[in-house]
């Protein structure tokens, strides 16, 4: 995640606070020193930072904590309020007929970009429609095409023509039942007079409601510059950030941001055209300091839902808690999961699991249980409808058939089941669960207490996994 690297930091630097009930100028300074370490690392101007790390200052040393409140809560939720500030509000996309255009440099990820964005209005009931004028690029158009294929959304490009304003046109009106268009444009490997006038002449016809700068976010320092000739040019809305599934620092961005008085629409955290989330200030900052994001969360849920052609009629988790949990049900969870993304991102967003958890797993933690789910997924395909349904039942002989069948090893098919055995017995803890005594959990949960034992416990590798 961008700015990742602040979130750790910080993290370890506000648990030196816990146990305190004030804190004083030298706690403070531990603090935003962390801070502007990492803002400046993730290539966030130093002015910014400054105005950052003063108001974090001058706020824990001058206000009074609310009764009862610890020091570390009182100082975190300073941060939080004035990360949100930093980062600014989300760009208005409201969920109606409009049309978009994407600026930036090549090598952005503006054509990806294009079909991420027309996906997610697809999504919210819309019916997108990408326009590529890039004519400048080989091989543009196929990739748009593709993109937009894999996104199930209407495409128009015109490979054999080499006027992108003409292009723009013939795809305004191609395309014309659209609610949403979204026109993709060409860019250079650096700012050049034709590339400035060309999104200028294709602005003119297109009559966009917003524009949008796509930026890789390892931009760095440059992307201050650059948003500030593209505003000068046409003037832009909101900023998307592409990429932000790799190492990139992110903090140019932010620069490009505050430079160009906009604020942030969409971020790119992967290749697939669903890896892509509507920013919200706040849920991004809260998954930064490892508080959690649930909106983000339900979202990715119900897109899981969906995808996997499920509902809350073929699996309503209080049947399932009223009930025995057996291997089908597991595997409807898994396939669920799967569809949410990677499992570091959902992570991030559980309460009480994201943040200072992910920072004790070891690098390839997540990998190591996304191949084993993977695993685990093959096995049950191995195995008939009553093992599905009686685990427990399950021997020995039955153990080694469905290793032959599966084509993995005996010990993962007893990894399978003792997984099944845990779960089963999580769930059972819940079972007659009052309603208060559930409400004391989540709280705790939601405080940082969790521990990580709601769900799919081993997967991670020895019994103390993340779920």
């Amino acid at each position: 995640m961008v700015l990742d690297d602040l979130g750790t930091s910080l993290r370890g630097t506000l648990d030196t606070l816990r146990g305190k009930s004030r804190v004083t100028e030298e706690d403070v300074d531990k603090v935003v020193k962390e801070i502007q370490r990492s803002l400046i690392q993730a290539d966030v101007d130093i002015a910014l930072v400054q105005d950052l790390s003063s108001r974090i200052k001058e706020r824990s040393l001058e206000e009074e904590p609310p009764g009862g409140t610890s020091a570390r809560d009182h100082v975190l939720k300073i941060v939080y309020e004035e990360m949100v500030g930093l980062v600014g509000d989300s760009t208005d996309l409201p969920l109606e007929e409009q049309t978009i255009m994407l600026a930036g440099l090549q090598g952005s990820g503006k054509t990806t970009s294009a079909a991420k964005m027309a996906w997610w209005f697809s999504k919210k009931g819309l019916r997108p429609a990408v326009i590529q004028t890039d004519t400048f690029r080989p091989g543009a158009y196929d990739q748009a095409k593709q993109m937009a294929d894999r996104a199930e959304v209407e495409y128009y490009g015109d490979p054999d023509a080499d006027d992108p304003v003409q292009i723009a046109r013939e795809g305004l009106e191609a395309t014309s039942d659209a609610d949403v268009h979204i026109v993709d444009t060409a860019g250079r490997h650096a700012l050049e007079d034709d590339l400035i006038d060309e999104i200028e002449d294709i602005e003119s016809v297109v009559d966009p409601d917003r524009n949008l700068l796509v930026l890789d976010a390892a931009i760095g320092q440059g992307a201050k510059d650059q948003a500030q000739q593209f505003d000068e040019s046409i003037g832009i809305d909101g900023v998307v950030i592409t990429k932000l599934d790799g190492t990139a620092k992110g903090g140019g961005a932010l620069t490009a941001v505050d430079q160009t008085d906009s604020s942030i629409a969409f971020l790119g955290t992967g290749e697939e055209v669903a890896d892509v989330e509507r920013f919200e200030p706040d849920g991004f900052i809260s998954r930064l300091l490892g508080m959690g994001d649930l909106r983000q969360l339900a979202e990715r849920v119900e897109r899981a839902m969906e995808e996997t052609g499920q509902s809350e009629d073929d699996w309503d988790p209080e049947d399932m808690m009223s009930g025995s949990f057996t291997l089908k049900d597991m595997q409807k969870q898994m396939e669920a999961m799967n569809n949410m993304g990677p499992l570091d991102q959902v992570m991030d967003m559980i309460p009480g699991l994201g943040g200072g958890l992910m920072d004790q797993l070891p690098d390839d933690a997540m990998d190591v249980t996304e191949e084993r789910m993977r695993d685990f997924d093959v096995v049950m395909d191995s195995m008939t409808d009553e093992e599905m349904e009686y685990p427990r039942a399950i021997g020995a002989d039955q153990i080694e058939r469905i290793s032959r069948g599966s084509g993995k090893p005996e010990e993962r098919v007893r990894e399978l089941l003792q997984q099944h055995k845990m779960m089963e017995q999580t769930i059972k803890q819940f079972q007659g669960m009052g309603d208060g005594d559930m409400q004391r959990m989540m709280k705790k949960m939601q405080q940082g207490g969790g521990g990580g034992g709601g769900g799919m416990g081993g997967l991670g590798g020895g019994g103390q996994g993340p779920f």
